[in-house]
């Protein structure tokens, strides 16, 4: 079995976030105690494994062992590995314990998932496997958002970039606004299928730029890759938004490499 170490051991916030020990009182102040808890513990094993410190095919500690190392009750630890199984890193089996699935059956799509990625130090895989899916979709959803799009859908993605320029995306506020702006591209599709990805596209989106800027500032400002896609997209030309889109992800992807290389 695979014990307690790094990211999972007891921290403050753990030992802090035990129900009736952060002068909470009340049933909603217990039942919120009790989703920061779940929370933090995912949070923590998340981290853990999508940074390789558990490997698939490990097993976890026991219930017990777990949840007295980290100073929480059990039911609260049952919780994260209930989070963690919906995610697809782990499953639960009686006699058998706890045991961290193959990489192939994580939900990578799933915010969170990747958020506890990015926490760590993401693999040349995942990076990869990011942009080449944003290759696939992103383009494609381009061309359709030119042809239907309405001023609502343009609106959108004007105040977005109004807000990456006022901004930059060095900051919180401007990758916010560069994440509503790919967001308001494929609302504006229409297409049902493409929408449901909005939100594990916006966090691609967020994260690989949050990690590119890790180590050195941005090596360009990408805001005109931007805007050149609102311009076509605006023009109602489909083919030039469409061939906007894959060069700002094409570039988006080499400032990552060299961020990687540094």
């Amino acid at each position: 079995m695979v014990g307690i170490r790094g990211d999972v051991e007891q921290g403050p916030t753990l030992a802090k976030g035990r129900e009736g020990q952060d002068g909470s009182t009340g049933q909603g102040a217990s039942r919120n105690t009790g989703r920061r808890l779940r929370g933090a513990v995912a949070n923590r094993l998340g981290v853990a494994i999508l940074s390789g410190e558990f490997a698939p095919g490990d097993t976890l500690s026991g219930e017990i062992a777990f949840s007295e190392a980290l100073n929480i009750s059990r039911s609260a630890y049952r919780e994260a590995i209930q989070v963690l199984t919906a995610k697809g890193l782990v499953e639960s089996r009686p006699k058998a314990g706890t045991r961290v699935l193959p990489r192939q059956r994580w939900n990578l799509l799933d915010p969170d998932v990747l958020a506890w990625a990015f926490m760590g130090e993401p693999d040349e895989q995942l990076i990869r496997s990011l942009f080449e899916l944003r290759l696939i979709m992103e383009p494609a959803a381009a061309g359709l958002a030119a042809t239907r799009r309405d001023r609502d859908d343009l609106k959108a993605m004007k105040d977005a970039l109004v807000g990456m320029r006022r901004h930059s995306l060095a900051t919180d506020q401007g990758r916010l606004a560069d994440r509503q702006f790919h967001d308001a591209i494929l609302q504006a599709t229409r297409n049902d299928a493409l929408i449901t990805l909005s939100a594990s596209i916006g966090a691609a989106v967020s994260w690989t730029t949050q990690f590119k800027q890790r180590s050195r500032a941005l090596p360009r400002n990408p805001i005109p890759d931007h805007a050149a896609v609102y311009d076509a997209i605006a023009a109602g030309d489909s083919e030039a938004a469409s061939a906007a889109m894959r060069v700002l992800v094409e570039l988006a992807l080499d400032d990552t490499r060299m961020s990687m290389a540094g």
